[in-house]
């Protein structure tokens, strides 16, 4: 009796396993919710030098602004797949960067270990050839670009607060550099102001007031080099954490059509070293927490700065360079994804990746510059997940996430679903709203789908399967096709335990998308 009890409970695991739940989700098509920018994709490279560790490792290797190696064919070949990415140059270090031109840099530091430096470094220098060779790349890739300018230049510590920076912005070693590159004609997107100094800062923080009055003056300056309001780059700010008062109060300084993108910075899984890291991204009450953030951001916009956009400037998931074992491997994808959808449900323009190399979150690796699983991702996103973000809901668990857009380059939407369970798999059928989605569409339309799964069924793994098969760069170094598979749109969409699913729905007619 007791073999035969052992064998029913082994019979009834490996069912529960094999059982799929049956979902309805419903696509309302007739309006939009939310509209992100076309290239919402953004990814940044950051000023960090070899030395930066964390947790007894030292994970930027030669990923740096500074030192990357910027012939590299696969790093090239992986931004110029998206046809623009966006790329941010910035990140913590930023505020502590000459520019080697003009007058107020005669000498061209490197950063060093300094105990009493802005995080623990002195300060580096931007020289100019190194300048061009980083233009040659983004002009040969296509990049869409944005600098992030240093922002203390001129200040100097309170005295009665330490953390504290008073003062004006002196935007001399600033105008220099923006002056060299319009003339060598070098484009850019946009310029940023900062990195982490608003709110209670990081390792510095500047008053809202003063901060709304120094983008204005760098608004000024954009203005005046770049007379052409079609060319002329945008203006970014703060970029940091946010903070509802200090954000409200520096946008009613700078006030109308200052702000073109108002930035804000997310580290939502906390610490790399966290132990509780892989659950966290797999765990969907913990990464709507962060919902409010997105809430509260736009409402500011609302009341104080209709005119500008939420960006989120920076993401990297878990601070302090990531986690050593998920942040490139393909759990992570389940929080990055998601992040992605939900912040463009709240009216986010473009969402920043920290990094595009380095680190452990970096999209590609560090050392052989191949693409992590969450390039992928978000390639796929960039190439089918269009502006116009459609309102999406299920009666399923809340381990199935879905977003929907209409799609980017065809007829009709696009899902992202994401299967958070490592048990069930989930029959996802779709409906519509307004009943347009008739069985006509369901009989004469295949449906694309883009099934992405880890190597060995291992989440930890860092190789991604794309409908079976591992996505792999070519002998020529080049970013794989990736091709969908065709499926009979009248059928549900098969999402497995531990996947992730874009799907193409081509006669789903949502009137948002005309």
């Amino acid at each position: 009796m007791e073999s035969r009890g052992v064998i029913s409970c082994i019979l009834l695991s490996y069912f529960c396993l094999c059982c799929a739940e049956e979902v309805k989700l419903t696509v309302r098509g007739v309006t939009s919710i939310a509209k992100t920018d076309e290239n919402f994709i953004c990814a940044t490279l950051d000023w960090w030098p070899e030395t930066k560790c964390n947790y007894n490792q030292c994970p930027w290797g030669k990923a740096g602004i500074l030192n990357l190696d910027l012939e590299n064919k696969i790093l090239a070949n992986a931004i110029k797949a998206f046809s623009p990415l966006r790329i941010r140059i910035g990140g913590s270090l930023q505020d502590q960067v000459l520019y080697k031109v003009g007058t107020l840099a005669p000498k061209c530091p490197h950063f060093k270990r300094r105990d009493d430096g802005l995080f623990g470094f002195s300060k580096g220098c931007l020289d100019m050839n190194r300048w061009d060779l980083l233009n040659k790349l983004f002009n040969r890739t296509g990049a869409r670009l944005t600098f992030g300018l240093n922002a203390l230049t001129g200040r100097k510590k309170s005295k009665d607060d330490n953390s504290l920076m008073v003062g004006n912005w002196n935007p001399r070693n600033a105008y220099e550099f923006m002056k060299y590159t319009v003339s060598k004609g070098y484009k850019i997107d946009s310029y940023e102001l900062g990195n982490e100094l608003c709110g209670s800062g990081v390792a510095a923080r500047i008053g809202a007031e003063q901060y709304g009055k120094d983008v204005i003056v760098l608004k000024r300056l954009v203005q005046k080099l770049y007379p052409n309001p079609a060319t002329q780059p945008k203006v970014l700010g703060p970029a940091g954490f946010y903070d509802k008062q200090w954000f409200n109060t520096f946008l009613q300084t700078t006030g109308p059509n200052v702000v073109d993108g108002l930035t804000h910075h997310i580290y939502n899984l906390g610490a790399g070293v966290d132990p509780t890291l892989i659950s966290k991204v797999q765990d969907p009450y913990f990464l709507d927490q962060i919902a409010e953030t997105y809430r509260e951001v736009s409402t500011s916009i609302k009341l104080f700065g209709p005119w500008s956009g939420a960006w989120v400037g920076e993401a990297g998931g878990a601070y302090n360079s990531g986690g050593k074992y998920v942040s490139h491997a393909f759990v992570d994808g389940f929080w990055y994804l998601d992040q992605l959808g939900m912040t463009s449900r709240f009216n986010h323009k473009v969402f920043c990746r920290q990094s595009l190399i380095g680190g452990n979150y970096g999209l590609l690796n560090t050392t052989t510059f191949v693409p992590n699983p969450d390039y992928y991702g978000a390639l796929l996103w960039h190439r089918l997940m269009g502006t116009n973000v459609l309102s999406a809901s299920h009666n399923g668990s809340p381990y199935l996430r879905v977003y929907s857009h209409c799609s980017k380059k065809t007829a009709g939407i696009s899902l992202l679903l994401i299967n958070m369970s490592n048990s069930t798999t989930f029959e996802v059928s779709v409906a519509d709203d307004t009943n347009s989605y008739h069985q006509q569409y369901r009989d004469t339309n295949k449906r694309e789908e883009y099934h992405l799964t880890p190597e060995d069924g291992n989440i930890l793994s860092d190789v991604l399967l794309l409908n079976g098969t591992p996505l792999k760069l070519t002998e020529s170094s080049d970013i794989p096709a990736m091709n969908p598979q065709l499926v009979d749109a009248r059928l549900p969409i098969k999402v497995t335990p531990d996947s992730i699913v874009f799907a193409t729905l081509p006669g789903f007619k949502a009137p948002a998308c005309d």
